[in-house]
């Protein structure tokens, strides 16, 4: 007899980890499985954004996460003389409640999410078949020798750039693979101790430096013809001589040296079925943007409150599909800008560089090119223009709209503590009410927002303390962000996905159509009729 469950999560990596503690955190029964018989020993990625973080807390996993990160401060960029050139921070500290840019080891990180899952899993178990039904999905893995059977509604492929949940769905990927060699080496005892990676855009030998907590640094290197290539150990003399410039360094303190290839390709189809395809499995990408791992964390983010919905029977099947139409357009983004980093960052031609260096030089020296480069504007945010959003009448679209609502401090109803946005908006969808009287949120209620299962959380602006409520919490501002995030939105209402991406902006008068055109959109049951209703066309 097969096991069953409500997802089958296959992999057990960052992204496989994080999925399987958002359904349990949201009540799904799932199931994760795992080729290998632990968690991986190779520190592979290293660098989680604030935004990942921010999926870590909604997990309630951010003061387990904490000694394994360290709180960064971005990228410095160097010219090929070795000067510093810019240091990218980002634009607002702390914007979504956590750090911009974290270093972590990504062996430790693991660790954290396997011993604080809930969820079942079983290491070393492989899967060899996917056979799909009506119903669901039947799985055939082999464990300890044997072969078993599990059966789950649906089954999350994020089991990495050989994906074999990807092999058995015949999904093939495009994009291009690179020729360079890159030689990534990870250090112990290592001297540095800055809180910033350094990319070096030496046409002579293209590198980076990614220093990480007690002692470890990650070093990578653009290998010359003939130097190296992927399956073949670099040697310690080669991993020597390029560290020459930076540390000394004996066998002992190398903890992993590889040299690979990198690829820039995206999965031609996200969803078959009912299997779909997270992380690396869905899109591959060089790694100069630091964002591979993160745009896996999106992905379950975006995914993973859609499947409670359906399986809790608050929303049709069809929402499934917005999680392509909403993750593809931004990982193909990011997917280009690392390719771009890779052609003027790390470039090899002397020509190039200089050039460069000399619009580099330029463009700092004036505010809004000074802004670009150090706020990182050239890195495309997340923002959903298809899908589960409801778009305002042109010119009327508020600026929150299909973006990741930040999360300040608030002040809490008892007027002497604060905390960040999200520990009052709970796991599913919220609707922020912005100084709105009693008899606003009666309308609100007559509306079929209400259907959404929302948290209501009265916004209170102008500098004034919270007062508890029977009928909602209510949170003030601390330092001025929520001020100014918010004052745009006076006498209107937020609504906010459980992924924390703001679906619609409305006026009291929207809320009545406005509220069964995003349960439409859902495909939610009727109020008075109980069976799904009418999904409009795109």
């Amino acid at each position: 007899m097969a096991e069953e469950y409500e997802v089958l999560v296959v992999g057990g990596g960052p992204v496989g980890l994080t999925a399987a503690h958002l359904l349990a955190r949201l009540g799904v029964r799932a199931l994760l499985i795992e080729r290998n018989a632990s968690t991986s020993d190779e520190a592979k990625a290293i660098s989680l954004d604030d935004e990942s973080l921010r999926t870590l807390q909604f997990c309630g996993l951010a003061a387990d996460v904490v000694p394994v990160v360290v709180p960064g401060t971005g990228t410095r960029y160097y010219g090929a003389r070795g000067k510093p050139l810019f240091h990218a921070r980002g634009t607002t500290p702390f914007q979504f409640g956590h750090a911009f840019k974290n270093q972590f080891a990504q062996p430790e990180l693991e660790r954290v999410l396997l011993n604080t899952l809930p969820a079942p899993r079983h290491f070393g178990t492989e899967l060899v078949a996917l056979q799909e039904d009506a119903s669901g999905v039947v799985a055939r893995v082999v464990r300890d020798g044997e072969e078993e059977r599990i059966r789950a509604d649906y089954v999350l492929g994020c089991d990495g750039g050989r994906s074999t949940v990807r092999e058995l769905t015949a999904v093939d990927m495009t994009g291009t693979s690179y020729p360079d060699v890159w030689l990534v080496v990870d250090t112990l005892d290592d001297p540095h101790d800055e809180r910033f990676g350094m990319h070096h855009g030496d046409p002579g030998r293209p590198h980076v430096v990614v220093p990480g907590r007690g002692g470890r640094c990650r070093y990578e290197f653009l290998l010359h013809p003939g130097e190296g290539e992927p399956g073949t150990p670099p040697s310690f003399e080669l991993v020597r001589r390029l560290l020459t410039r930076y540390r000394a360094i004996t066998p002992e303190q190398i903890e992993r040296s590889v040299a690979y290839r990198f690829n820039a390709v995206v999965a031609d189809r996200w969803r078959t079925g009912r299997t779909f395809l997270l992380g690396d499995a869905a899109h591959m990408m060089p790694p100069f943007a630091g964002q591979g791992l993160n745009s896996g964390l999106r992905d379950a983010a975006n995914l993973c409150w859609k499947l409670a919905a359906v399986l809790a029977g608050r929303a049709d099947d069809r929402l499934l599909d917005t999680y392509e139409s909403e993750r593809r357009p931004h990982a193909e983004a990011v997917v280009r800008l690392s390719v771009m980093l890779r052609d003027v960052v790390m470039t090899t031609s002397r020509l190039r560089a200089t050039l460069r260096d000399l619009y580099v030089s330029a463009a700092v020296r004036v505010p809004w090119g000074r802004h670009y480069l150090e706020g990182m504007k050239y890195r495309p945010a997340p923002a959903l223009r298809d899908g589960l959003v409801l778009r305002a009448p042109e010119g009327q679209a508020s600026p929150l709209l299909g973006r990741a609502l930040e999360q300040p401090r608030v002040l809490l109803p008892d007027g002497c503590t604060s905390g960040l946005l999200d520990e009052v908006l709970g796991d599913g969808f919220a609707l922020l009410g912005v100084d709105l009287t009693p008899h606003d949120w009666e309308v609100i209620g007559a509306s079929r927002l209400g259907d959404l299962g929302a948290v209501e959380v009265d916004v209170l602006l102008g500098d004034r303390l919270p007062r508890a409520s029977a009928e909602r919490p209510a949170v003030a501002d601390t330092d001025g962000r929520l001020e100014r995030l918010l004052s745009s939105s006076r006498g209107r209402v937020v609504v906010v996905r459980p992924d924390r991406y703001v679906c619609a902006v409305l006026r009291l008068d929207q809320t009545l159509t406005a509220g069964a055109s995003l349960l439409q959109r859902m495909g939610a049951p009727g109020r008075e009729t109980g069976v799904p209703a009418p999904v409009p066309a795109a």
